[in-house]
């Protein structure tokens, strides 16, 4: 499996890629994602894995950002079930389809990297 790249959150809440030496927003790490790469984000200070948490506020972002909201009866049953969150509800609606789906994205990665493998040039010995 390919290495996750290592995302370092600061104090100041901005973002460093430490592969590439340079800070990223929340739409490059989305990009990022959707291009198959792995990260992993890490609190500088207290060395902390928050990838989670900096997964969520990109959702968060993301659709404040969409042109179309989801409906406010969908957010008063989100909050309503379960323990309130968002996983909660999604875990508690979907259970059996949650591992399938959970399946699914795994093999997905892995074909992505197969295919970059299998993409790569071939070098004549």
């Amino acid at each position: 499996m390919k290495e996750a790249k290592v995302i370092k959150r600061y104090q100041n809440r901005k973002l460093y890629d430490t592969h590439e030496s340079s800070y990223v927003t929340l739409d490059e790490i989305a990009k990022m994602i959707r291009n198959g790469e792995e990260i992993r984000v890490i609190d500088n200070k207290t060395k902390n894995d928050i990838t989670a948490a900096t997964l969520t506020q990109l959702l968060y972002e993301s659709e404040r950002k969409a042109k179309t909201q989801p409906s406010v009866n969908l957010l008063k049953t989100i909050i309503r079930s379960g323990d309130g969150s968002f996983s909660g509800f999604i875990q508690e609606k979907l259970k059996g389809d949650l591992a399938a789906i959970e399946a699914e994205a795994a093999a997905a990665a892995v074909n992505t990297n197969t295919a970059n493998v299998n993409n790569a040039p071939l070098i004549n010995q």
